[in-house]
């Protein structure tokens, strides 16, 4: 039989997260963020939850491709533009939206041979410092890119470095809004953490939510899922495949960095960081058993973790161990949770899963 490790892809919890987004961005139009392949969970996977969305919004052309496959004839958006001038080509075959953030990106277009002009999304870098105009350039990029015939109709976008945090957007909005008055076209300004925090001042045409519907928690820990009415989106989950009594300083794995202090009863299960598991977890790194919490002990290993089984007595071989996600008793263990005690954040872990673990939907 194979391996006993699974990821499970919860699709109501994807629809009930698309829905709270939706709540949350008031009368905006909403973008479903699946880059990076849907964030670990797969885009043929989410597709059909996300459907009730108003466009997808991604990276490259082959997702692109892959979207319109599964039959979607409606927005989507490259999010980083094109990388090449051939790429052009398939936007146009394609019917793709594409973010404009650089000169570079705006020779190619004018060297673009199209009958139908494209939709661009010109983006303006108001404090993130990676992509993007900067506000003194912002309006003459506009007018280049306005008096092109390869150029539709032109979006303006930003993105914002502090909207989970206590500097907040307002610094971003004033550069962007100084920037952009009395330019026409839609506006696309409100990540996941905004859509939530600070959706009175980023109502805008379209919202941009990518974590939020994967049911992680965009400023977590000073919130979390049940606070923004989230559910997780994907539950990774494996089994024991052994049992081992510890006696007082007994070590654990490699480094024998955990040391028993008494009589101990510990579970070996089956996952690892190949499978994607955080390396950096250390013990107390919460885990369920069968339904229970409890932590693991020692290091993380390539293909095992070791967890205490003293608050679960009667686990043994075989009992379900979660990793993130909701356990089959319905205990939940927030991915965020997860992240935190691995030094990281819950998209790493979403992303990281490794393409031998299998994966499922339900």
């Amino acid at each position: 039989m194979p391996r006993p490790i699974l990821a499970t892809v919860h699709s109501a919890a994807l629809r009930h997260n698309l829905d709270r987004a939706r709540r949350a961005a008031l009368d905006s139009r909403v973008w479903a963020v699946v880059k990076a392949n849907a964030y670990g969970h797969g885009i043929e996977r989410v597709f059909e939850a996300f459907r009730a969305a108003d466009g997808f919004a991604l990276l490259d052309l082959a997702e692109a491709e892959r979207v319109r496959a599964l039959g979607w004839r409606g927005p989507v958006l490259l999010l980083e533009g094109v990388f090449d001038p051939r790429d052009l080509e398939l936007c146009s075959r394609l019917d793709l939206w594409h973010t404009v953030h650089c000169d570079a990106q705006i020779d190619m277009l004018a060297a673009h041979k199209t009958q139908a002009p494209q939709r661009v999304f010109l983006k303006m870098n108001s404090g993130m410092n990676r992509l993007g105009f900067a506000p003194e350039r912002f309006r003459s990029a506009w007018t280049r890119l306005n008096a092109l015939p390869q150029v539709d109709e032109i979006s303006l976008m930003t993105h914002f470095s502090d909207a989970d945090g206590e500097r907040g957007i307002a610094h971003q909005v004033e550069v962007f809004e100084r920037a952009t008055q009395d330019l026409p076209g839609e506006r696309s300004i409100a990540n996941s953490a905004a859509t939530l925090r600070h959706a009175a001042r980023t109502r805008n045409d379209w919202v941009r939510p990518g974590i939020l519907l994967y049911g992680g928690v965009p400023d977590f820990p000073e919130h979390d899922a049940e606070h923004w009415q989230l559910q997780p989106a994907m539950t990774l989950a494996t089994r024991l495949i052994g049992v081992q009594t510890l006696k007082a300083d007994d070590t654990i794995g490699y480094g024998s960095s955990f040391r028993a202090e008494g009589p101990l009863r510990i579970g070996v299960a089956a996952v690892g960081y190949a499978d994607g598991y955080p390396r950096h977890c250390s013990t107390g790194t919460p885990v369920l058993v069968n339904g229970v919490r409890t932590r693991m002990v020692g290091r993380v290993s390539m293909d095992m973790i070791t967890v205490d089984l003293t608050p679960v007595p009667d686990a043994g071989i075989g009992a379900e161990v979660t990793l993130w996600g909701r356990s089959s008793k319905g205990a939940l263990l927030p991915i965020d949770e997860v992240a935190q005690a691995g030094g990281t954040v819950g998209y790493e872990l979403m992303c990281a899963v490794a393409p031998r673990v299998p994966i499922a939907a339900d």
